[in-house]
């Protein structure tokens, strides 16, 4: 636990960070307490900087005078990363330094302040043809490239890997208020690779400032399949061939009872207004014609499509040329009839494709439950060990799961040539929290019902995702957003653990920057 070193260490941190926000009422104080899932300690104050030069100042003087220093980014972590118990604390809010300072489009690299969200750089390099190598999470509208690169997180863009592999080098703020960059400004890595060190430490060795990243040209010609399967293990088996023939940009797929709830989602207004965005996207590519007749297929096609669908693939493939992606998906399809999979109608992809960052509103379920996941990522060789363990785990519980209103359903998603991610999420009947509230559209949030609070229902959900994590661990799984949730030590040798504790001994003296995070 810290120990306070002034008898006012807010006013020393106002003195020393000028202008920067310093926020102390109750509102936001319930709010930087709560996470999706948990909530910890309230911060003694919600420190937010609008440049480099206050957070430094104001991270210095928050050590000095012997608080913890906890980041926080868009906030929609679900791991514990921002939540905080162990003592006096400021949580730094990075929001407020949200800059986008330079494209360079010659030397393909994008400069960021660690505020910007995936959604706001999206929409500054999609004119320009233009976007990271990875470029975002599904949450991007609020999630931020600060955020990602420090929990790390994947989804557009997962044939070239997470979003910290899109990432060259860092500047980051130490404890000491000293700011260090991590590596070339162009090129990674320049020699040992300190910016990998800096990346998915979730805010451990520092608070990021600074976000250089790779830029690669979009493809200007896109082709989508959706396909059904009988069981999760044959879907597996087709997920990890597409894989590794890197035939897909994007590859992801839904159990029966995640695609149910998923077309219980939203509004008959938002279903046209993700419609309209779909057909804009589709004239700029393939003209009006196209765009029309795309429309009218997607409108028919309504929420039924999936229907009588157990399991649901869905691809995208992007490119250079239209003819080489459709050949793509031809082959895609060729290997999903291979694995006893078939071909149904490509709506999903389609409309998400055209609406990468959706708002937030399925951090409630449709009936206003709680939700929450859980993951874990497996070589192609234990994919289906690990499905099936899942399976056992859900048989084993499932009376006390009917009993307590708790539901599970699974998201799985192809990432690089290697891996696919499994992630159980479950719904429950409970609270909402603060951060719900400030995250869900309003419109939304008004059309759900308010539940109680359930503590037999909470208590289940972290016993299942404590055993799922289990599950993942005995598999030797690996996991984004460590934070404080998945067991980093365990699956680290001996060895490179004593080298991570010496490099935050190095960069964090008194231990202050975002202590327990990672296990350290």
């Amino acid at each position: 636990m810290a120990t306070l070193v002034n008898d006012n260490p807010l006013a020393m941190l106002r003195a020393a960070a000028g202008g920067a926000a310093l926020l102390t009422d109750a509102d936001s104080l319930a709010l930087f307490s709560h996470d999706v899932y948990s909530r910890g300690e309230e911060p003694l104050a919600v420190f937010r900087p609008a440049s480099v030069e206050e957070l430094a100042a104001g991270i210095s003087a928050a050590t000095r005078a012997g608080l913890a220093v906890v980041p926080r980014g868009g906030g929609m972590s679900y791991t514990g990363g921002y939540i905080y118990s162990g003592g006096p604390f400021i949580c730094v809010d990075t929001g407020g330094m949200d800059r986008i300072v330079a494209v360079n489009e010659t030397d393909m690299v994008a400069t960021v302040e660690v505020g910007c969200t995936w959604e706001a750089l999206h929409r500054e390099l999609a004119p320009r043809g233009l976007r990271a190598l990875a470029w975002g999470t599904l949450s991007g509208i609020r999630a931020t490239v600060g955020g990602g690169m420090s929990q790390n997180g994947v989804f557009w863009g997962a044939r070239g890997g997470t979003v910290v592999d899109a990432a060259i080098s860092f500047d980051v703020v130490l404890a000491d208020g000293s700011v260090v960059s991590t590596g070339s400004d162009f090129f990674r890595p320049y020699g040992p690779d300190l910016t990998g060190l800096f990346a998915a430490d979730c805010g451990a060795f520092g608070v990021k400032a600074r976000v250089r990243l790779k830029l690669v040209r979009a493809g200007r010609a896109q082709a989508y399949g959706s396909f059904s399967f009988m069981d999760g293990e044959s879907l597996l088996a087709a997920m990890s061939a597409i894989a590794r023939e890197e035939l897909a940009s994007e590859s992801f797929a839904f159990d029966p009872f995640l695609q149910a709830q998923r077309m219980k989602r939203d509004s008959l207004a938002g279903d046209a207004r993700q419609l309209g965005n779909m057909m804009v996207s589709e004239a700029r590519s393939k003209g009006v014609l196209s765009a029309l007749k795309a429309g009218a297929k997607v409108a028919l096609a309504g929420r039924s499509f999936l229907d009588d669908v157990p399991f649901s693939l869905h691809c995208i493939a992007e490119g250079r040329h239209q003819a080489g992606v459709d050949a793509d998906m031809a082959e895609i399809a060729r290997i999903v009839r291979a694995h006893g999979g078939s071909e149904v109608e490509h709506t999903i992809p389609k409309i998400l494709r055209a609406n990468p960052f959706p708002p937030p509103n399925s951090m409630l379920g449709p009936g206003g439950e709680r939700w929450v996941p859980v993951h874990g990522f497996l070589p192609h060789s234990r994919l289906a060990e690990g499905w099936q363990a899942l399976q056992a785990l859900w048989d084993a519980n499932a009376a006390e799961m009917a009993r307590l209103k708790v539901e599970t359903g699974a998201l799985i998603a192809a990432v690089g040539r290697n891996a696919c991610l499994i992630e159980p999420v479950f719904y429950w009947p409970g609270a909402q929290n603060p951060l719900h509230r400030n995250a869900i559209e309003s419109d939304h949030l008004a059309r759900l019902p308010c539940l109680a609070e359930d503590a037999d229902a909470d208590a289940l959900v972290e016993q299942l995702r404590s055993e799922v994590i289990g599950v993942f661990q005995r598999l030797g799984a690996a996991h984004l957003q460590i934070a404080r949730t998945y067991p980093l030590r365990d699956g680290h040798d001996p060895a490179a653990w004593n080298v991570l504790c010496a490099l935050k001994r190095q960069v964090d003296p008194q231990g202050l920057m975002n202590p327990g995070a990672l296990g350290l």
